[in-house]
This record gives C-alpha cells, sequence and structure tokens, in this order.
C-alpha cells in the first residue's frame, strides 16, 4: 500500500473527534478522581478556574455578577469545560493523522493545569500538581490507542478496502478501547464524587454535632414595627439560604471545625497566638443584628442582607494580645485577613476598634455558620463592604500597614478603603409593573450601617419628595424598612427614593459604578398604572 494510500479519510474524522472527546473526559474523570485523594481544589477545572478569576479583570468580573448572579462561577466552569470539549475534539482530528501530535496535546493541558494548581494562592505544594498531570497522561494514552484503532491496517489493505472510504480500520478494536475508555472514565468520575465528599465528612460531622453556647451579650428582640406589612419586601432576617453569597471559591471550603486554627500575628501584636475553635467558644459571645452589603451591588441591586450573628468582639481580642488603634499610637493600620482558599481582605485596625460590633462571627441565625458563608469562622463588621471586612474560612490575622501590603482586591483596582454608602432601594412594586389605580403601597429598605437611617423620601415622576413611612429601627447596623401610600392616577410613571442618614448627608444623585469602593445614585422603577 502506497503512502497516499494510507492516509486516513475525512469519514474517519466524526470517529477522530470522538476519540478526543472520549480522551479528554479520560483525563478529566482521572484527574477528578487523584484531586479526591489530594483535595478538591487542586483539580485542572477548579485550578484553572481561580486563575482565571484572579486574572480577569475586575469591570469584567463585575459584569459577571450583575448578570449571572451567584452563578457566575458555574458559568465559568460550564465556558471552560466547553473550550476543553472544543480542544479534545481538535486533537482527537489531529491524533488521526499525527498521533504522538495529538496526544502531546493532552500533555499540554495537563502543564497548563498544573502550572495552575501550584500557582493558586491556597497552593499545598508540588502534590497539586498530581492531578492534573495523572489526568493528562491518562488522557494522552487513551487518544494514543483510539486513534491508531482507526489507523488502515497494512495486513489487511486490499484493492477494495482501500477504494472504500475509511476502509481497513481496526473496528472492533476501536469499539472495545472506546467502550473501556468511556467505562474507566465513568468509574474514576464516581470515584473522584466519592472521595471528595469523604474529604467533607469530618467537616460536615462538626458542624452538625456544634452546639453554639449561650451569648453572654444577647441582640434585643427585632422590634414588632420592623417589618413593613407591605407584600413583596424583603424579610427582615434574610434567611440563610437567600442570603446573598459573592467570592471567588469555585468550591466552597468545608472545614472540620475541631483542627480549624487561627493564627493571629504581625506589628503591635504583644504575643503572637494560635487559636483553635475551642478557644473562640470559651471566650465571651455577644450576639448583635449587622446588615451586609456586598461592593458588587448595583443601586437598587439584590446584594445586601440582614442577619442575627453570633461571635467573639474582635477589638477585645486585639487589645488582649497588644494591639493598639493608630489614633492610640498602633504601629499598624491594616488588619490582612487571609482566607484558606487564599482570598486576603484587608479592613482598616481603626474602624475594627472604634467601638463597633467586628465581629469574628461563628453562628448566623441561630446556627453554626453555613458552609457557604465561611464555617467555621469568619469576619462581620458594621458599616464596611464585604471586600474589605467580610473575610470567609478565615484562617490568620496579620496586622501590618496599608502601604507595606495590598490585599487581592486593592491589587484589582478596589479602593482600600470603603465605607458602605447611604443607598435605598424600591422593593415594592417592581420594575414595569402594572397596578391599579388608586391607593398603591410603595415599600423598600434603605441601609446606612453604623450611621443608621433617618429619613426616606419617594418622589413620583418630576414631582416634590414626600417624606415615607420609616418602620421600627432595630440598630443602626441594620437597614430599615420604609414604606409609601401613593395614590396612584392612570397612565405611565417613575417612582424614585433617596434616604438620609443619621449624620444628615442625603443620599447622592450622582451616579458611580461599583468599581473601586461602591455604587452611588437613586433607585427608581417605571410603572403603568390602569
Amino acid at each position: 500500500m502506497t503512502e497516499n494510500e494510507r492516509k486516513p479519510t475525512k469519514a474517519l474524522l466524526p470517529l477522530a473527534a470522538l476519540s478526543g472527546a472520549l480522551a479528554g473526559l479520560a483525563a478529566l474523570a482521572v484527574a477528578e478522581a487523584v484531586a479526591g485523594g489530594v483535595r478538591p481544589q487542586a483539580g485542572p477545572v477548579v485550578a484553572v478556574g481561580g486563575a482565571a478569576i484572579d486574572r480577569t479583570p475586575a469591570a469584567v468580573k463585575d459584569w459577571a455578577i450583575r448578570h449571572f448572579g451567584t452563578d457566575d462561577k458555574l458559568f465559568l466552569q460550564l465556558g471552560i469545560l466547553a473550550v476543553l470539549a472544543l480542544f479534545a475534539l481538535a486533537l482527537g482530528m489531529v491524533a488521526l493523522r499525527f498521533r504522538r501530535t495529538g496526544a502531546a496535546g493532552v500533555l499540554l493541558f495537563g502543564v497548563v493545569g498544573a502550572v495552575a494548581a501550584t500557582g493558586r494562592p491556597d497552593s499545598t505544594g508540588i502534590a497539586d500538581a498530581l492531578p492534573s498531570v495523572a489526568g493528562a497522561v491518562v488522557g494522552a494514552g487513551v487518544l494514543y490507542v483510539l486513534a491508531g484503532r482507526l489507523r488502515p491496517r497494512a495486513a489487511t489493505a486490499t484493492p477494495e478496502a482501500v477504494a472504500s472510504p475509511g476502509a481497513g480500520w481496526d473496528r472492533r478494536g476501536f469499539v472495545i478501547a472506546a467502550s473501556a475508555a468511556a467505562v474507566g472514565s465513568a468509574g474514576a468520575g464516581l470515584l473522584g464524587r466519592s472521595l471528595s465528599g469523604a474529604g467533607g465528612r469530618d467537616a460536615v460531622a462538626s458542624r452538625r454535632n456544634l452546639v453554639l453556647p449561650t451569648p453572654g451579650s444577647r441582640a434585643r428582640p427585632v422590634p414588632k414595627g420592623a417589618q413593613v406589612r407591605v407584600p413583596g419586601v424583603s424579610p427582615f432576617i434574610t434567611p440563610n439560604g437567600a442570603f446573598y453569597r459573592v467570592d471567588t471559591a469555585l468550591v466552597v471550603p468545608k472545614i472540620d471545625a475541631t483542627t480549624w486554627r487561627l493564627r493571629v500575628h504581625g506589628q503591635g501584636v504583644r504575643r503572637p497566638v494560635t487559636l483553635t475553635f475551642d478557644d473562640l467558644l470559651r471566650r465571651d459571645l455577644v450576639e448583635r443584628d449587622i446588615t451586609l452589603t456586598c461592593v458588587s451591588n448595583e443601586v437598587g441591586g439584590p446584594y445586601v442582607g440582614n442577619a442575627r450573628w453570633i461571635g467573639v468582639q474582635l477589638a477585645d481580642l486585639l487589645a488582649e494580645l497588644g494591639v493598639k488603634p493608630p489614633s492610640e499610637g498602633g504601629p499598624a493600620d491594616q488588619l490582612v485577613a487571609r482566607s484558606v482558599d487564599g482570598m486576603t481582605i484587608g479592613s482598616p485596625v481603626e474602624d475594627l476598634m472604634d467601638g463597633r460590633d467586628a465581629l469574628l462571627a461563628l453562628g448566623m441565625n441561630g446556627e453554626p455558620l453555613p458552609f457557604a458563608h465561611g464555617f467555621p469562622v469568619r469576619m462581620v463588621v458594621p458599616g464596611l463592604y464585604g471586600f474589605v471586612s467580610a473575610c470567609k474560612w478565615i484562617k490568620d490575622i496579620e496586622l501590618t500597614t496599608f502601604d507595606a501590603y495590598d490585599p487581592y482586591w486593592v491589587k484589582r483596582g478596589w479602593a482600600r478603603k470603603a465605607p458602605i454608602k447611604t443607598e435605598s432601594r424600591i422593593d415594592t412594586p417592581k420594575p414595569f409593573a402594572r397596578p391599579r389605580a388608586g391607593t398603591v403601597m410603595v415599600a423598600g429598605v434603605a441601609w446606612a450601617q453604623h450611621r443608621g437611617i433617618d429619613r426616606v423620601e419617594v418622589r413620583v415622576d418630576d414631582g416634590p419628595w414626600q417624606e415615607a413611612r420609616l418602620a421600627a429601627e432595630d440598630t443602626r447596623d441594620t437597614w430599615r424598612q420604609w414604606s409609601f401610600p401613593w395614590q396612584a392616577t392612570k397612565g405611565g410613571h417613575t417612582l424614585t427614593v433617596r434616604a438620609t442618614d443619621r449624620t444628615g448627608a442625603l443620599q447622592t444623585a450622582k451616579r458611580a459604578q461599583t468599581i473601586p469602593d461602591g455604587a452611588s445614585g437613586r433607585h427608581s422603577v417605571v410603572v403603568t398604572v390602569d
């Protein structure tokens, strides 16, 4: 048979693409199985996804959060899988003609995954490269074998076979090898899922068995009038399952509270210390109602929630270790909190020690913190946006200066300091609603944590500002609900809201993007009255 007669025909391209897909599937399945034994965050999809997040411009991240909300990470992982699938199909077709080149392409992706995994801030070392390397080796082997079964066999070549497109290849051998690859991939995938689940069982058990002590300082009951009786308004206390989640963790860390440790060290710390979870439980616990706000929250957006937190006063702990705020001569003006996933968040020491209820939180709405919200311990600081205060899955606290260190978000163009802006939102009626003429209840929430809300006003179209009825205030660290009985007339109308905080500062009408220190402007909704 001549060399020209040996060339694969186009009729085999679909099978070659299938070979690439099976090789890619095998590589990912084996990688995830190995990651289950190493740690789930070392898997190639998670590692590459994390690296992509780290290198994505802040404006793009903000766009993703606005459009996909808390599903932004799911869309990222689906996008990565889609790209990998396309490359796997292409490598399969390349391998039909050039087996070694196709297999080398799979190995190259393994190198990319290994570099991404070992380069992550939370990497534990060279072991994080094992999942990507193992998966790539298996995937390359699968592709090499399958591509070989598609090549014409010299021993069986006949003039009739050569004349027939795609003839002469090892059909039986290809079916057996492809079936084995598919079954093996499924088995590896199940093994990986089992190992990953086993790794989190101790963490789940530690949370399930945890009974939080009764706080020595209890939060007062929520005032009866704090919740307005208007359908469509957010509940005053946000349920854990409905509380917003915005972070960069593609895999929610599951940490065993019995093995968790928190190191506190740095400038001004007289005696560095490493604390256990039991150490915190033995301290005086407090219970506080605090509203949190994400800096990615657009004007009128959903990334704000109110919960009842149980925790340890951070200022008391710092003071015991000799830390003083800058106003009292302390050398450190920034507290850098580090998470187990590598996130770093910087908070002003002055704010943390000015008397506000800055907490190392252990509980949320009467139960241990959910895993997605930072179990076993997270920071909660009223009055500061989450990106400069709300470190979840915290493992390390370092006292330093703003000049000496830029945390994760500051390196990406966000502000070093970010007090929460005075904002308000219309919850009802919804945009483009069609209420009937007559009395229509306009209602929503306003917030200015650590300052409190003093007044809320509503304007219809270009009319005068009219004062809304404020619900009872819980504390100045929580949002405040409001309502306004509008005598609606037929036609299209624009409703706008603004708030004034306890310092007398009026919510600005000037529009600003979320970057670098939070959005500003006034929320409006357009409705048509029938």
